[in-house]
């Protein structure tokens, strides 16, 4: 539609006849992304499909109570477990089933669909392929230290496509056909689909890895393309995910997307009995099921593989000349200790069922949440001039389940990306400080249906906003009881030769630019997605690695 007001009769055109995941998924991807929408806010997923992130038990519940109060009453239903310690995995529920993450992962595959076309569309998605390697390495390196924070060890990944899968229940249904996310009972295997055979999965893989291994990939015509430094793993992303982007579809295929598929149909692949496919087929649900961590790490160890072809970094490539990080701590409560805990929070689902009543109804849950808190740093800058330095703060994990030290070589894919931002350094002694609040990873709460009918938030720059970053209250790991010893790492690196300057662009989009870029413009940051973690690391421990300019400190997490 070339004018908005084609767009919205459009939009009033296909709304009773389109099927309604498919009109929103639509209609949310044409918002984000057509120039007359700047300015208008995206509603909620939770609250427009309530049904992807509450049981099913307890939106029954709800249905039932709503029966014994007047019909202006706000009505509050407490939500149901989805399992118990029968099952290991379980302990990890409130990580993999918290609505924030969820809602992220259907926002970021708005913002970045594999459906994209640049040719149709006109604009280019800047590094798309590497975005989706790094934020689904970072949700891997993330829930491996949720596991090491419950004493359970890093996940298997998965590796062998006739191995039988660990069973989940997601006791989700869909209020598009009232039939439930179909569970997957424990030991099923993968099976062929019609239009795609396990085999396929098999012989992708092994091209992939072929490619990697000889440095180049070859299109439909045979011409090759360098798997170099700068434009390697952007290749490679687009080729394993795969999208419009892939160099070659029908010889590398659609590894990552076709796995997904393939896990979510395991119960019944032929569909003789016409059940809903699993949970790994919806990107708003696929983050409940243990397997999709497993997957990604599948899909992660296929990009270590061109990432050990690399050399590793050199002084020169991680020092910064003059400057001297003197030391780091962690302002909270107690110092260098973040305190985590479970906070309440509610989910409105009266926008999307109907009750029969004015009064709203609500669904109590709890997430995980952290105490706010700030970043010190003292740096010293011995140069006669201001500098500009951008400074990357990571953590990671200290030890294993078992209690041993993680060595630097194998902690570099559990480091979790905290913050990235600019900072003057005026000659002599800097302070630096940063606030937890201001991550470039996290997005700030957003606003309700509610707020957004009532007009609140619309004074703000829809730009400047699209729904896609890491939920704040899960930036930091649980950490245990006893204090889960962490380290804190930071790098500060030369601005100007690291920013990526975008002339003529407005700040679309820049409130999780680490995780989401910055939507329809050049990534902001020239270095490599995760640098300087990205590569192998060859030193025995950090004192051999570090530079001047680097600082790692021992920090506690205290779950209470």
């Amino acid at each position: 539609a070339p004018t908005f007001e084609e767009f919205l009769d459009l939009c009033h055109q296909c709304r009773d006849y389109v099927n309604e995941g498919l009109f929103a998924y639509s209609v949310s991807v044409a918002i984000l992304h057509r120039k007359d929408c700047r300015g208008v806010n995206l509603p909620p997923v939770q609250e427009i499909f309530p049904d992807k992130f509450v049981p099913i038990e307890t939106l029954y519940e709800a249905y039932k109570e709503t029966k014994l109060h007047k019909e202006d009453e706000d009505v509050i239903i407490n939500i149901q477990k989805t399992g118990n310690i029968m099952d290991p995995e379980y302990n990890l529920a409130y990580y993999r089933e918290d609505v924030g993450i969820n809602a992220h992962h259907w926002h970021w595959h708005l913002v970045y669909p594999a459906t994209w076309r640049p040719e149709v569309i006109g604009r280019i998605k800047d590094r798309k392929g590497e975005l989706f390697f790094y934020m689904h390495q970072q949700m891997c390196a993330r829930y491996d230290c949720e596991r090491l924070s419950n004493h359970m060890p890093q996940m298997i990944p998965f590796h062998n496509f006739h191995e039988p899968l660990e069973g989940y229940s997601a006791h989700l249904s869909s209020n598009i056909n009232g039939l439930p996310y179909s569970s997957r009972n424990a030991g099923r295997k993968l099976a062929d689909l019609e239009d795609c055979a396990v085999q396929d999965m098999e012989r992708w893989r092994e091209r992939i890895l072929q490619s990697i291994n000889l440095g180049v990939v070859v299109d439909p015509n045979g011409h090759e393309t360098v798997l170099d430094e700068i434009h390697g793993i952007d290749i490679l992303g687009n080729i394993i995910e795969s999208s419009y982007d892939s160099v070659n579809v029908p010889f590398y295929g659609s590894l990552h997307n076709w796995g997904h598929v393939l896990m979510a149909a395991a119960h019944d692949p032929d569909g003789r009995y016409k059940l809903n496919p699993g949970v790994m087929d919806d990107t708003a649900t696929a983050l409940r099921d243990p397997i999709f961590y497993r997957w990604h790490r599948f899909i992660d160890d296929l990009f270590q593989e061109y990432k050990k072809t690399l050399p590793p970094y050199t002084k020169d490539d991680l020092s910064f000349g003059n400057v001297f990080v003197k030391s780091l701590c962690v302002k909270a409560e107690q110092p260098d200790t973040i305190k985590t805990f479970f906070r309440e929070d509610f989910l409105d689902v009266s926008h999307a069922f109907y009750f029969g009543r004015t009064g709203s109804v609500k669904v109590r849950y709890e997430h995980l949440d952290h105490e706010p808190f700030t970043y010190k740093f003292v740096v010293e800058n011995t140069g006669t001039k201001t500098r500009h330095a951008k400074v990357r703060i990571y953590l990671g994990p200290k030890n294993d389940h078992l209690g041993n030290p993680i060595k630097i070589a194998n902690i570099r894919r559990l480091m979790i990306e905290l913050d990235n931002f600019h900072v003057e350094l005026k000659p002599g002694t800097n302070n630096v400080e940063r606030r937890s609040i201001d991550s470039s990873v996290t997005l700030r709460k957003q606003q309700t249906l509610k707020e957004l009918l009532q007009g609140k938030g619309t004074d703000r720059r829809g730009d400047e906003y699209c729904s896609c970053g890491w939920p704040d209250h899960l930036l930091i790991p649980k950490g245990d009881s006893g204090g889960m010893k962490f380290h804190l790492f930071a790098i500060f690196t030369n601005y100007f030769e690291d920013t990526v300057n975008d002339h003529g662009r407005t700040n679309e989009c820049v409130d999780a630019v680490s995780y989401c870029g910055a939507k329809d413009q050049l990534y902001p940051d020239k270095r490599a997605m995760g640098f300087p973690w990205d590569r192998e690391i060859v030193a025995n421990d950090f004192n051999e690695w570090r530079q001047p300019n680097m600082i790692s400190v021992p920090i506690t997490i205290v779950h209470s």
